[in-house]
């Protein structure tokens, strides 16, 4: 008996079911698809160029080449890169090139093509390059990172959005008229159910078709909801560019005294499995980084609260953190030091070896006091301000100024102490 005989009759996904037929179905990707849009554009005048589809999970990325192709009429060849190696990619490249002999073109989609090495993205070039194919590829990943320079010289990188809270009703609305009845939820599990999602329209349509299969005349609330289906945890990867994404958001949020945006994304990041000794470590890096002498507790706090999480561990000491959080978002910023250190280095780096002035030398043998070391050394302590001014830079090098405090907390201080300095200096070493 044929496999497929009766396949018509095999029961289909929901998800499956509601997939787009046209590309005017396609849901929350109107800046790519409508005909001011780039794809829409090619579409329109049947001049398709091969691309890159890069987009979280179940914004469409597979649904929209398979449409692409079909609007084109072009074959439609797909591949994994999960499972395909070399050899399934010769012999797609030698079916593309027979067809292409017979005068039909080949849209060949590789999913998750990130996956494929350095050596396997260049061998798609010269198919690419000759026309052979038109390649579309989908990742979740940037491809600034994960695909060959050469490779994304030959495609064009579209960015496909999250489903919004609007293009989640609207698969809710499709799912809701496939079934022929209104999902089991009240307007507040409803909206708690488009939050589920995460802007994943193959997750919502699945989380939906749990909520049909439920016993006729069930209206569930929020906590209904949570107790019917499974709550995945947030899309992040640890590895991967979710992860610099989210601890960029956190630092200059930070360094924008934004403390409830802080807040949120320390929450996202703990909440997606981040190591908190991770992000310990980056706020003891912010402490000196953004907020240095404006504060000096900054960095006592945060070192306190990386050691309270050492001996708290968790969840208890995740409160450590967050108190740490609102005290850098609250503290007063300044990169006076950082930029101070990375000056000094510079001019380590251009004067070499140069020697410190003798008078500030110590002078242990009768040689090194004959030497000059250590002569006309002024003892700070014996004068009356308890400053000499004397130069302590090394001979042939002109003083200079690498230290340049802020107008904002202990800095202020800070700066009315140089600034008397420097009056001292000047007074008791007079220019020329």
């Amino acid at each position: 008996m044929s496999a497929s005989l009766f396949s018509d009759q095999a029961p289909r996904p929901l998800a499956d079911r509601l997939r787009p037929k046209t590309l005017a179905e396609v849901v929350g990707q109107d800046h790519l698809l409508n005909p001011e849009g780039p794809v829409g554009r090619m579409v329109a005048a049947r001049r398709l160029t091969s691309m890159v589809l890069w987009g979280p999970p179940g914004v469409g990325k597979t649904t929209i080449a398979r449409l692409l192709a079909q609007a084109s009429d072009l074959h439609f060849e797909p591949l994994s890169a999960v499972f395909s190696g070399v050899a399934d990619l010769r012999k797609v490249f030698e079916a593309a090139k027979a067809r292409r002999a017979a005068g039909h073109g080949t849209l060949l989609f590789i999913d998750e093509i990130h996956r494929f090495n350095r050596s396997q993205q260049d061998g798609f070039l010269p198919y690419v390059e000759d026309g052979t194919v038109t390649l579309v590829g989908a990742t979740t990943e940037n491809p600034s990172f994960e695909l060959n320079a050469a490779l994304l010289s030959r495609a064009q990188v579209f960015v496909l959005n999250r489903l919004d809270e609007a293009a989640l009703e609207q698969l809710l609305a499709r799912a809701e008229a496939e079934e022929g009845r209104p999902l089991p939820l009240d307007a507040d599990a409803r909206t708690a159910l488009k939050a589920m999602a995460d802007g994943d329209g193959r997750y919502c349509l699945n989380l939906c078709e749990e909520l049909f299969a439920l016993p006729d005349g069930t209206v569930l609330d929020t906590a209904g909801l949570a107790q019917a289906v499974q709550r995945r945890m947030p899309l992040y990867d640890k590895a991967q560019e979710g992860h610099f994404n989210l601890i960029s958001a956190l630092h200059k949020s930070l360094r924008g005294s934004d403390t409830d945006a802080a807040l949120y994304w320390l929450a996202r990041m703990l909440a997606g499995g981040e190591d908190p000794r991770y992000i310990a470590r980056r706020l003891c890096r912010f402490a000196v980084e953004d907020i240095g002498m404006a504060d000096p507790q900054a960095l006592t706090q945060a070192i306190a609260a990386w050691e309270a999480y050492e001996r708290l561990g968790s969840p208890e000491g995740e409160l450590a953190i967050a108190q740490l959080v609102i005290y850098l978002g609250t503290a007063p910023k300044s990169n006076a030091a950082y930029t101070a250190y990375k000056a000094a280095m510079a001019a380590a780096k251009e004067t070499g070896s140069l020697m410190p002035p003798k008078h500030i030398l110590n002078a242990p043998t009768k040689l090194m006091k004959q030497l000059g070391y250590g002569k006309d050394y002024a003892y700070d302590h014996d004068t009356a301000e308890g400053f000499s001014g004397q130069n302590y830079f090394p001979d042939g090098m002109n003083r200079r100024e690498f230290y340049r405090p802020v107008e904002r907390g202990f800095e202020r201080e800070v700066k009315k102490r140089l600034d008397y300095w420097a009056r001292l200096r000047a007074e008791k070493s007079p220019e020329p």
